[in-house]
């Protein structure tokens, strides 16, 4: 028997009317005759009132409901169970043909055949959970119909989101070719702000992972992106480029845990989709190139297309606010005034995310790479010396110089930084390297001669005497022969 919670508020005042009816009988003692009398209700009924209440309570005294309520009662279970049936093969089967089918089966059982209308209805009472799982597959189902746990992040940098997506736009190559390009971003969960991103040709990778979250981490010095520092969860899906041993080694390093969302299944990564539509429907189909209309000739390059998606993260989807936050992504991650966890320094980072080219050797004129020759005045130490060089991509004016895995210098090329090294800053730092050399080779050669006296048999004594008694070196002026 049913609770009388789970009954409806005027089913359990018609319950409350029937128990205050027979009430002065239950309670005064009063004959039930005439209980039923004053009440207009027959006796039998004011006697069923009374064995049930007392057996079950007041959950008794509902008025009960038919065991096939609802259900179809003009046509067998047999016929309805061949139409659901038929109506759940795939390729789903048109509703006139099912009831053709089913005429043919009622007069083989010997049933009334049931009419078209009553078919229509039938098929139209299956659930669409059902029909979908029938025609359409297990994975459309769960795209559509399955519970989704989302990740709720507490607080500014819980979670970031990372994924790459091909954008719906052609775009012009340096020499001439259409081509669309990848973006890969990495988003706050908890404010929806973007952190970093990449924007390029190349396939997704690891090494394209790996800049958008240097550039995410980091401090971006812009006045209008404020996000970075490091996350505590890192989400992605089960790409080989976000588990890779290297994005391992450096979720491991900075402390980051690293969560994958179950394959085949986009809804966990809820922000990070709904980013890329914004992107497509805000952004980009203001664009020549976008879509598949060839009217709209692609006239972009990547460099232009990233200088109009810088403005349109500054701008507008920045500072306009969520459907669900109802604050502005950059508000809502400063608000609170908490300070994010960073890493020791730049050049940590850049060890860890950037990917380190083969050995460079530094020579007398700066260290060549992809036909760009780069300086320092550090490097005058070091020409010779084998080092490893690691750089951004986006950004060839400046490349980052590792020693043995430590950070030596930033070398910059001239013809793309736009800086230029003058002749007596080479000069000075060429002849302060000269001069380290020399008190190296004079201090080795004190040595030498030390060890030749040795030899020779004078104490050791006797030659730090003799080194204390030389007179200091003169200076010797050169003269001319008419002095």
């Amino acid at each position: 028997m049913r609770e009388l919670g789970e009954v409806p508020e005027e089913t359990r005042e018609l319950a409350m009317s029937r128990f205050r009816l027979i009430q002065p009988h239950l309670e005064k003692n009063q004959p039930l005759q005439t209980v039923a009398a004053d009440g207009k209700v027959p006796f039998r009924t004011a006697q069923r009132w009374v064995s049930q209440y007392r057996k079950f309570g007041l959950i008794a005294l509902v008025r009960k409901t038919r065991a096939d309520l609802g259900a179809r009662r003009v046509i067998s279970p047999k016929l309805k169970a061949a139409i659901e049936a038929l109506a759940l093969k795939s390729p789903p089967l048109p509703v006139r043909s099912i009831w053709r089918q089913i005429r043919q089966f009622a007069e083989t059982i010997g049933e009334p055949p049931p009419r078209y209308g009553l078919v229509y209805d039938l098929i139209r009472e299956i659930p669409v959970g059902l029909l979908t799982l029938a025609h359409r597959g297990g994975k459309t189902y769960s795209e559509k119909f399955d519970l989704v746990h989302r990740r709720e992040a507490p607080r500014p940098n819980a979670i970031w989101q990372a994924d790459h997506a091909q954008l719906g736009i052609r775009l012009v190559r340096e020499a001439g070719q259409i081509a669309k390009p990848w973006l890969t971003v990495v988003i706050d969960d908890y404010s929806r702000a973007v952190a970093g991103y990449f924007l390029g040709f190349d396939s997704p990778s690891s090494t394209r992972t790996a800049l958008a979250l240097r550039q995410a981490i980091w401090r971006k010095g812009h006045p209008h992106w404020q996000v970075c520092g490091i996350p505590d969860v890192l989400y992605t899906d089960n790409g080989s480029d976000f588990k890779s041993k290297h994005i391992e080694q450096v979720a491991v390093d900075l402390k980051i845990q690293l969560v994958f969302s179950t394959p085949g299944k986009p809804q966990g990564r809820g922000r990070i989709e709904r980013f890329f539509r914004t992107v497509n429907e805000m952004f980009l189909c203001e664009l020549d190139g976008f879509g598949k209309k060839r009217r709209r000739k692609p006239n972009l390059s990547i460099e232009q297309l990233d200088e109009l998606f810088r403005i349109f993260l500054f701008e507008t989807y920045h500072r306009q606010p969520s459907t669900a936050a109802r604050t502005a992504p950059s508000v809502r991650w400063e608000e609170g005034g908490f300070l994010p966890r960073m890493p020791e320094s730049l050049e940590q980072l850049d060890l860890l995310l950037m990917q380190a080219v083969s050995a460079r050797k530094v020579r007398r004129d700066g260290i060549y790479l992809h036909g760009l020759r780069y300086l320092s005045l550090v490097l005058a130490a070091y020409v010779g010396e084998d080092v490893t060089v690691r750089y951004d991509p986006r950004d060839m004016g400046e490349i980052r110089v590792f020693y043995k895995d430590r950070f030596l210098c930033s070398a910059v090329s001239a013809e793309l930084a736009g800086e230029t090294i003058s002749l007596r800053d080479i000069t000075r730092a060429r002849d302060q390297r000269r001069r380290e050399l020399k008190t190296i080779l004079h201090d080795r050669q004190r040595v030498v001669d030390s060890l030749l006296q040795l030899k020779k048999g004078t104490s050791s004594e006797e030659i730090h005497a003799k080194a204390a008694a030389a007179p200091p070196s003169k200076v010797r002026i050169k003269r001319y022969r008419n002095e």
